[in-house]
């Protein structure tokens, strides 16, 4: 290596020397076990419709090799650029040009902080006060960023399908297709991934799960990968996904894809009590039986027991309402349980008295001993009323598992579910094919509900949404308990590489009408999930009743962070205030020279006048809702602390400076 150090350092250029330097020095980086791969930065983005400033590095729209310059000066609504290098240095023999700014795109490094803020697209408010679900327009890597200064450690659950990478099918990285012929395909998708998954791992909770999905092609390095940046010890399972058979295979028909499940701490998660059950398919028909059994019987729990005895032995053998069902007895509510053993599996458990409920006396110990290790574990069943007691001390006890919140069964790592399906429920939503293969929201459904333990009140996340299915499920899960979940979805306005080669031969570049149009964002996931709420599809005509359900749709954008700092980019920020704050009730925007903001129904406030802050906490002592959190705008550290005396205490721990904050958020994370 010394030669190669030498060479290093007679690099004349010193940003070139020390990029190169740092380069060298992570290819030869000594790793003898895990996973190595050449990581492709930085990575960068285009973004249409971002004004360009000088210093900048900018592509000319129309330019298929996409080469970067440098806009050296920009007046009256044009720009001087010349071309640069990769190191952003002057390509030799170039010479300067001066273009209108709408021939133009700006391009993010990604290793440069950017300051995002959330433009609204359309909103459908069917929800009430239940939590808004989020659809983003944009990069997935900012929209990660962003949602670190919203919502890191407070999402539940994320479930991501990516690119998958299987060299028959292009995918965009740097704004490049990238395809079969790509010697570095895997070292750049695996850049892709390793940098979305540490973001996406500091916005989990820590009971938080992640579940991503994946065919062969690079199931064994996302493995690899997943184990690296969450940890061997983390893994849950590799779920099988059995879609359908090919018989067009030469060797083996491969119909089957993976779901890679991990938690954040898996000790965490276990130590919460987490234990993912479903219920058995046989379950619902035995729930309407029992019913039927409650009313036949006029309320009378002998009388249903033995009904529905009777129902259970009138099943052929085999049914699966019959195998090893014991769900006949009644409690005096028409509750169904069966009894369950107490005994310690095996013999030789504990023994401690337990004292029956009337006579106070111990009842009898089984001779195995008792199920549970400790005294405080059995009174834990006793007062949750999970015992069967006997008519006094001298009958023997047995536990009680309710149909309905008992035991249920433990999903397996295999399952299948023709995918499709899942192509003819979007076609039926839209009435189009316009997305050839959506993923399936009956799966997304099941996994999402058996991941978060069943949780009413979870936060999703799903950030290469693409179609929207994610949100789907999210809102079929409210609809099926009245739940409050809350769906949050990323995703690009990507086309098809077919599509957009027929956009360039017509004309349309990136950013015109007719090219958005045709995104998955536009054309897809947004109608999509406005049908779903709504009832109505984009035609006008009706798929379905519609649901109770809120939703935003809203887009990335890039702001400077000097007009953020002044002040005047409040509008941008808003949505991110609300987010931070949970995403109920209205956004809090300012008017005028306004003091301050809290309007009606609002969840939190903005003290836009620190010297005001006595008179903000008189409002707040009298606002129509619970606030969860307060921002104050300040540029003096000791101003915003003397504010925030004034306010409630239970606020001051959920209080917020601005714009600092904000900025220095996003100056951390964009050195990520």
């Amino acid at each position: 290596m010394a030669h190669v150090d030498n060479l290093i350092e007679r690099i004349p250029d010193p940003h070139l020397r020390a990029q190169i330097a740092e380069e060298v020095a992570k290819l030869v980086e000594h790793k003898d076990f895990g996973l190595v791969f050449q990581r492709h930065l930085p990575e960068d983005l285009e973004v249409p419709g971002t004004r360009p400033r000088r210093g900048d590095i900018v592509r000319l729209r129309a330019d298929p090799e996409k080469q970067n310059h440098v806009v050296l000066a920009t007046k009256d609504g044009r720009a001087t650029i010349i071309a640069v290098d990769a190191a952003k240095q002057t390509i030799d023999g170039s010479e300067s040009a001066t273009v209108d700014h709408d021939q133009l795109v700006v391009v993010k490094d990604f290793s440069v902080p950017i300051y995002p803020g959330l433009a609204p697209l359309g909103e459908v408010n069917r929800g009430g006060d239940k939590p808004t679900h989020i659809v983003i327009e944009g990069e997935n890597y900012y929209a990660l960023e962003t949602l670190l200064y919203t919502h890191e450690r407070k999402i539940d659950l994320i479930y991501i399908d990516p690119p998958y990478n299987t060299g028959t099918s292009t995918w965009i990285y740097n704004d490049r297709l990238v395809g079969d012929l790509d010697a570095y395909r895997h070292s750049k998708w695996l850049s892709f991934m390793e940098r979305r998954l540490r973001h996406a791992k500091r916005l989990l909770k820590d009971t938080g799960v992640l579940i991503v999905a994946i065919d062969d092609a690079e199931q064994a390095r996302l493995k690899s990968l997943l184990d690296q940046e969450f940890g061997e010890r983390n893994f849950i399972a590799n779920l099988v996904w059995q879609g359908g058979r090919k018989n067009d295979s030469r060797y083996v028909s491969t119909g089957h894809d993976y779901m890679l499940v991990y938690a954040k701490s898996e000790a965490t998660l276990a130590g919460s009590g987490a234990r993912w059950r479903e219920q058995r398919p046989a379950d619902a028909r035995i729930a309407v039986a029992a019913a039927r059994a409650w009313e036949d019987s006029a309320h009378d729990p002998l009388v249903a027991s033995r009904a529905m005895k009777a129902w259970i032995a009138a099943l052929p053998d085999g049914d699966p309402a019959k195998v090893n069902n014991r769900f006949y007895e009644f409690e005096p509510d028409g509750r169904v349980f069966r009894k369950r053993d107490i005994s310690w599996p095996g013999g030789g458990g504990p023994t401690y008295d337990v004292r029956h409920p009337v006579t106070g006396l111990p009842v009898p110990v089984p001779s195995r001993g008792w199920i549970y290790s400790k005294p405080e574990r059995m009174q834990e069943d006793i007062d949750a009323d999970l015992i069967l007691w006997g008519k006094d001390h001298t009958e023997y006890i047995n536990r009680k598992t309710y149909l309905e919140g008992g035991d249920g069964m433990v999903p397996t790592s295999v399952f299948e579910k023709k995918r499709t399906s899942a192509a003819k429920h979007l076609e039926s939503v839209l009435g189009s094919k316009d997305f050839p293969y959506p993923k399936d929201v009956e799966v997304i459904s099941r996994w999402l509900d058996l991941a978060s333990g069943g949780s009413p009140d979870a936060i999703f996340l799903d950030f290469f949404v693409g179609t929207g299915t994610t949100v789907e499920a999210v809102m079929r899960l409210n609809a099926e308990d009245g739940g409050s979940r809350q769906a949050i979805a990323v995703t690009n306005n990507e086309l098809s590489a077919k599509t957009a080669a027929a956009l360039r031969k017509a004309g349309c570049l990136p950013g015109d009408p007719e090219w958005e149009a045709e995104g998955v964002f536009q054309k897809v996931a947004r109608p999509r999930v406005e049908t779903i709420v709504t009832g109505i599809r984009p035609d006008g005509s009706k798929y379905s009743d519609g649901l109770d359900e809120n939703v935003a749709f809203l887009k990335l954008t890039y702001e400077d962070e000097n007009l953020i700092a002044l002040g005047r980019r409040f509008d941008a920020v808003a949505p991110l205030l609300w987010l931070k704050a949970g995403g109920v009730g209205p956004v809090v925007r300012r008017r005028g020279d306004a003091l301050w903001a809290l309007p009606s129904g609002a969840i939190y406030g903005v003290l836009f006048a620190p010297a005001q802050a006595k008179a903000f906490a008189e409002l707040i002592a009298v606002h129509d809702r619970d606030l969860r959190h307060l921002f104050v705008v300040t540029d003096s550290e000791s101003e915003f602390q003397e504010a925030v005396a004034y306010l409630p205490l239970e606020l001051r721990l959920e209080t917020t400076r601005l714009y600092a904050d904000y900025l220095h958020s996003f100056e951390i994370n964009g050195k990520g």
